[in-house]
């Protein structure tokens, strides 16, 4: 294992789509929704662990989840959970990690990745990750992963690439699209050279930080100046006082649409974002009738095409709905038509108005 090879675990979101399981003070990072026996956190540290050294490996998310942290993963050293004091996207999440990391090894070489996202071909990810470590630490590049699309998904961003490799597998990145309406994804899948942002970076912490210098220099300026307090005990008190300073800004619009320097390497290893209730219903087996279930004690009669989650210790009878989402969880059911569960958001909202925070 490389000692100069680094991984980001980004845990800090609140999972709003995933309700009523996920929950702001348990979001879906922490919860196994595909019940597979781990949780997404779990997962996810695993899968890095496989060809990463444990102690160069950092989860960076809200104070407020560390304790769920040290206990999901117990081989994690808890000096590595970078805790942010309040939400600001993902552009300071990554310099955090990265002015830290800049601190203590100039030759680090950092991964950074979403916790709460599925891949099922590990041994294509792992293949594809060090394919990348092997050119950002040749080239002064920052590279983002995408997906070769199986359908043209309106919940994801676009890649576009340029058509010749500069590298084994690896494009100069084009243009960035966010998520397009139906008609232009399938114009992008249709064209071949377009790919769905996956949300997972690789780069050297040096190039990192040059590209907040240059495209950033507001978030620059506050971690540079507090730069030399990481790693020592005034580091929580130095990020208590950059973060206030810091615009909520994402690292793609920030910095991987504006770069020069941004190459994707075209991947498949079985990705889904997770992001919602409709892509854990693709994820999951189905039975005969098109049901996805995770949950040991349901009973379908003469249903189908529905998404349910449910808790083993309940029974849960399920009769004559089609396309539906149904989850149970102790406090909260939730029974909403597939096609309107980009909408749980704004049921959430309504909810927090009329009931308060006590469901969320």
């Amino acid at each position: 294992m490389n000692k100069n090879h680094y991984v980001a675990i980004m845990a800090g979101g609140i999972g709003s789509r995933f309700w009523p399981m996920s929950r702001t003070d348990y979001p879906k990072q922490f919860l196994d929704i595909l019940n597979t026996g781990k949780t997404l956190i779990q997962a996810t540290f695993d899968r890095f662990a496989g060809f990463m050294a444990p102690e160069n490996i950092y989860v960076v998310t809200a104070e407020s989840y560390r304790d769920i942290v040290i206990h999901q993963l117990p081989l994690l050293n808890p000096a590595n959970i970078l805790c942010e004091p309040s939400r600001k996207n993902t552009a300071p999440c990554i310099a955090y990690i990265s002015y830290k990391l800049q601190q203590l090894n100039p030759n680090a070489n950092l991964i950074c990745a979403p916790a709460d996202h599925l891949i099922t071909d590990e041994v294509a990810f792992i293949k594809i990750c060090q394919e990348a470590l092997h050119f950002t630490s040749h080239i002064r590049a920052l590279i983002t992963l995408g997906i070769k699309p199986v359908n043209p998904n309106t919940g994801y961003g676009y890649i576009q690439y340029e058509p010749y490799a500069v590298g084994d597998n690896v494009y100069k990145v084009k243009t960035f699209t966010e998520k397009p309406d139906k008609e232009l994804a399938k114009t992008f899948v249709a064209s071949g050279d377009f790919l769905w942002n996956a949300g997972i970076f690789v780069w050297e912490v040096k190039n990192i930080v040059k590209a907040f210098e240059k495209l950033l220099p507001e978030i620059h300026d506050v971690f540079d100046t507090e730069k030399k307090l990481f790693n020592t005990v005034d580091e929580t008190a130095a990020i208590e006082r950059i973060y206030p300073q810091c615009v909520n800004i994402s690292i793609d619009y920030g910095i991987m649409e504006k770069a020069d320097n941004v190459y994707v390497i075209p991947s498949s290893f079985g990705w889904s974002d997770l992001g919602t209730w409709a892509s854990a219903y693709d994820t999951i087996d189905k039975d005969y009738l098109e049901n996805a279930v995770a949950g040991d004690n349901v009973v379908i009669i003469d249903a189908t095409k529905n998404m349910i989650h449910a808790d083993n210790k309940k029974l849960v009878v399920l009769q004559g709905l089609e396309d539906f989402v149904i989850v149970d969880t102790k406090d909260v059911l939730l029974i909403c038509k597939k096609d309107k569960e980009q909408e749980i958001k704004q049921y959430v909202a309504e909810i927090k108005r009329n009931k308060g925070d006590k469901y969320l």
